[in-house]
């Protein structure tokens, strides 16, 4: 049963075009090869109509964006197109790129999209010559272990945001013995072990410290006072 719904207003998205502009932007800027359209469109968590319509505003900001044909083509940005240096070796990349990898398949952490840009900007970092010496480092590092426990991708991100920017949260939360409530909280801290993800929180609603399985939080929403 559904308890209680505070007088409070939903946030709506989690993740702003502004931001997601932005990421895209890394996200082309770390590859030497083109990808379609539908495969950013799945990245992002948008249609392939809104992944046009953000393309066409990278162009109109003057990003030296094309579209190749053929295979491995799709959209890129001109081989020209440079970033100020940054102090990355191949090495330091592909330590960094491979802990994160790891980190993601593991679902150590709950933020992997986050993980997923700064890794393209470590990417994007470095020469094609260097990235194609990263790419045979990564094949030669291998990891083994059991992943936890998978969440969906908008709790993932609502939860990031929340505490992140230290901002109250309304789940829907799924007891052991599947009763489900409405509950709004304030996350004091993540913690990880294993095959889990724990929320610490105060309860709002009974000013009470609480501790929730991320599994098992079915919906959630950053929310502000209304």
């Amino acid at each position: 049963m559904l308890g209680r719904r505070a007088n409070t207003c939903p946030i709506e998205a989690p993740m702003k075009r502004t931001e997601r502009l932005f990421a895209l932007a890394e996200h082309l800027r770390a590859r030497r090869t083109g990808v379609t359209a539908e495969a950013l469109a799945e990245r992002f968590g948008v249609t392939v109509r809104t992944i046009y319509r953000d393309l066409d505003t990278l162009r109109a900001a003057s990003l030296p964006l094309a579209a190749e044909r053929g295979r491995g083509g799709g959209y890129a940005l001109d081989k020209s197109y440079s970033l100020p240096p940054v102090n990355f070796t191949a090495r330091e990349a592909a330590l960094l790129v491979a802990l994160g990898r790891f980190a993601t398949e593991m679902r150590l952490l709950p933020f992997t999209e986050t993980l997923d840009r700064a890794l393209d900007k470590v990417r994007g970092a470095l020469s094609a010559s260097a990235q194609r010496e990263l790419t045979g480092r990564l094949e030669e590092l291998q990891f083994a272990g059991v992943p936890q426990l998978p969440v969906p991708r908008a709790v993932r991100a609502a939860v990031e945001r929340a505490w992140f920017e230290q901002q109250p949260l309304r789940i829907v939360y799924r007891s052991g013995n599947y009763e489900r409530t409405t509950r709004d909280i304030k996350i004091t801290s993540v913690f990880m072990e294993r095959t889990e993800t724990r929320l610490n929180a105060i309860d709002l609603g009974k000013n009470e410290p609480r501790q929730f399985r991320l599994d098992r939080v079915e919906k959630a929403e950053v929310i502000t006072g209304g």
